[in-house]
């Protein structure tokens, strides 16, 4: 009998091994236990979670060919969304997710281990620290963040990390267009270009997914990203 995990991923078309349920099943236990201890998520309701956290986190997997990246970083992670739910579905990755608060960092730490994740790396840094450091600045073939801020600020944060030819995949939400629209100077001014709008509503939800597929051009500036909080406080118009 398949719970309610299997039922949606199977709904999706993704094709999961046993042990990648068992992961993602084991992640949710220790999510609700630390969220006693510790905000990670409003949202700990297994057939709840199921939807808005992993399933969400997966929508990402029917668009795109993951396969043809190798490297990825999740800026802002939070309790781990998206960037390690995609590492369980996609193991060959190597895998960074950065968060600002030590907390969730040390969560997610004693989490992949817990989980047996190998090739991840979890760092308690800001973006627009992280991103002027040689070991990451235009290190990676995709950058993803669900984080909430606004297109031109999320960019200005992640585009970064990305190597010339390589992508970052912002998760939105419908009704996006006028902000998409906002960060068009933003996107170019940073090396990037709008590849694609994509779209997928999540099975037995109404929730639809809208990703923003930027794709690197040529180097972002030396000059971004700004400090002090600039990128957010001070979107680049």
């Amino acid at each position: 009998m398949t719970d309610f995990l299997e039922q949606i991923i199977g709904k999706m078309g993704i094709e999961f091994t046993g042990e990648q349920f068992d992961k993602i099943r084991k992640y949710h236990e220790l999510m609700v236990e630390t969220n006693k201890v510790m905000n990670l998520t409003s949202i700990t309701e297994y057939n709840e979670a199921v939807i808005k956290h992993y399933a969400d986190s997966l929508a990402l997997l029917p668009l795109v060919n993951m396969g043809k990246y190798e490297s990825m970083i999740d800026v802002g992670t939070g309790a781990g969304f998206p960037g390690l739910i995609l590492k369980i579905a996609c193991p060959d990755i190597k895998c960074t997710l950065m968060d600002s608060l030590a907390k969730r960092v040390n969560f997610l730490k004693e989490t992949a281990q817990s989980l047996g994740i190998k090739d991840i790396t979890i760092i308690h840094s800001r973006a627009e620290e992280l991103g002027r450091n040689p070991l990451h600045r235009d290190s990676y073939d995709l950058a993803v963040s669900r984080a909430v801020a606004n297109l031109s600020s999320l960019t200005e944060l992640c585009a970064p990390f990305v190597k010339v030819g390589g992508d970052f995949i912002s998760y939105k939400a419908t009704g996006c267009e006028q902000e998409i629209r906002a960060a068009g100077k933003a996107i170019e001014k940073l090396g990037c270009e709008v590849d694609s709008i994509l779209d997928y509503t999540i099975p037995d939800s109404d929730i639809t997914r809208v990703f923003v597929k930027i794709s690197k051009i040529y180097l972002t500036p030396d000059q971004y990203p700004r400090r002090n909080s600039l990128p957010t406080k001070k979107p680049i118009s």
